[in-house]
């Protein structure tokens, strides 16, 4: 009993070194302060963002941990709730700031030039269904189990080279519609970045979009196209995308009520489906055509590629890109890499303990919690790489080693037939079983002692 409790304490220590060589190495005291967390007195933020930060991995509540009196921090639990309900404090902007330094510090520089970073955006339940009470609460719609659930959609927009997915941003979106709000915003400063988090939370989806990518866009992370599926495909976001300064490759709604310029005429993707010749024999898709999405008068060019279902012969998915010089291979190569923010989701939920554990009522709080199980991912994400990568051991290995591998055709185009299985109604997640698999992927990659305190918890 005793080796075990004195392992359990050497193994917190080297996950402590670890964390600390971590907060030191991207200087997550200076992006807090760049966010305006900081104190002009008393226990600095660094020390109590870290404190948040490393709960998951003893395995205890912040709670129990004050019971059992073991990592008591040196302050009391009223400094940490009063830190997390921090009206002032940025958070888009601080694990914006964090992940580009990940990106350009510890990832570029081992890839090649030649490599398409994407930008990929989804969202997922954050369930709050105990409590009546929180702020800005709303009865939201859970696409992944088609059921209306109390809590709030967690808008995420994250970063991948194909190998390493990083979580860049989020907003907790309540609902634009009153109706459904259970409790409204609470009266603050309207100078704060606390009321501008209200504001964007009462947003449609496709509104708040625009705003994440904007900050992305501002911290000069290094992305080429946009990813997302057809939830937010529609030529109102194609536009606004377009107009920040990227190129889109998302899915689309076989719907006709969604149309495009084709030969000078506005037509569903259905109805420019029946009038084309399809590729015949093995051919990897059935047809590519280039359209006009249009809005409010102004147009831009785009490829839409119809790619086939080789168990069914009349089942076909739509996916759109407004690069036109791209090769329809290619597009679907490169829309392969959007399921690493089902990996993200997955793991942040299953071991990162996302929406669990924080329990209170303050949307500010809420928020603050959200970023930190970012930071705990950002983390993790880098020791998988660092660890399956041997040039990051030294200067010597760039010369001698292969980079780590990119997306396949063949893993996307995978991916995209079991994604078939899922979606014969109005369903584009991907299957449990297939997400697992990619999570324990993931795991599997992980130092062993981080894995081993990650699944203890």
């Amino acid at each position: 009993m005793d080796n075990s409790i004195t392992q359990a304490n050497q193994n917190d220590k080297q996950i402590s070194k670890s964390i600390k060589r971590f907060f030191m190495r991207f200087h997550i005291s200076s992006a807090l302060k760049a966010a305006n967390a900081y104190k002009k007195k008393g226990i600095p933020v660094v020390e109590v963002f870290q404190y948040l930060f490393l709960l998951i991995f003893s395995n205890r509540s912040m709670y129990m941990s004050l019971i059992t009196g073991r990592n008591t921090p040196g302050f009391a639990k009223d400094t940490v709730y009063r830190f997390m309900k921090m009206l002032q404090i940025n958070w888009i902007r601080f694990t914006t700031l964090l992940a580009s330094r990940i990106i350009r510090d510890a990832i570029v520089p081992l890839d090649s030039g030649e490599r398409k970073n994407v930008l990929i955006i989804d969202d997922s339940m954050f369930e709050r269904n105990r409590s009546k009470k929180v702020e800005l609460l709303a009865k939201a719609y859970d696409h992944a189990n088609h059921r209306y659930r109390f809590g709030f959609r967690m808008l995420t927009l994250g970063w991948s080279d194909g190998s390493t997915f990083l979580p860049v941003n989020s907003v907790l979106l309540s609902s634009e519609n009153k109706k459904n709000r259970v409790n409204e915003a609470a009266a603050v400063d309207k100078r704060t970045a606390g009321y501008r988090r209200r504001v964007l939370s009462m947003q449609k989806g496709t509104l708040a979009m625009p705003e994440l990518l904007k900050a992305a866009k501002k911290a000069a992370i290094p992305a080429s196209y946009v990813l997302f599926d057809s939830w937010f495909s529609s030529p109102s976001t194609l536009h606004a995308v377009k107009s920040i300064g990227y190129d889109v490759i998302g899915m689309v709604k076989k719907t006709p009520k969604m149309f495009f310029r084709y030969n000078g005429e506005d037509m569903s993707l259905i109805s420019i489906y029946g009038k084309n010749k399809k590729r015949r024999g093995r051919s990897r898709y059935l047809l590519s055509v280039l359209v006009d999405v249009v809005k409010d008068g102004e147009s831009i060019p785009a490829k839409v590629v119809y790619v086939r279902n080789r168990n069914k012969r009349k089942e076909y998915l739509c996916l759109i890109c407004t690069d036109t010089t791209l090769d329809e291979n290619e597009i679907i190569r490169i829309y392969g890499k959007r399921w690493d923010i089902e990996v993200f989701f997955k793991v942040c939920k299953s071991y990162l303990n996302l929406s669990r554990e924080c329990n209170s009522l303050s949307y500010d709080a809420m928020t603050a919690h959200t970023a930190v199980v970012f930071t705990r991912y950002m983390m993790l994400s880098l020791e998988s790489r660092e660890s399956g990568d041997n040039r990051s051991l030294g200067e010597l290995f760039l010369y001698f080693s292969d980079e780590m591998a990119d997306i396949t055709w063949i893993q996307a185009f995978h991916m995209l037939l079991r994604m078939f299985q899922s979606i014969l109604k109005d369903n584009t997640e991907l299957t449990e079983e297939k997400i697992n698999e990619l999570v324990d992927a993931f795991m599997d990659t992980l130092p062993v002692l981080l894995k081993t305190q990650l699944q203890a918890a």
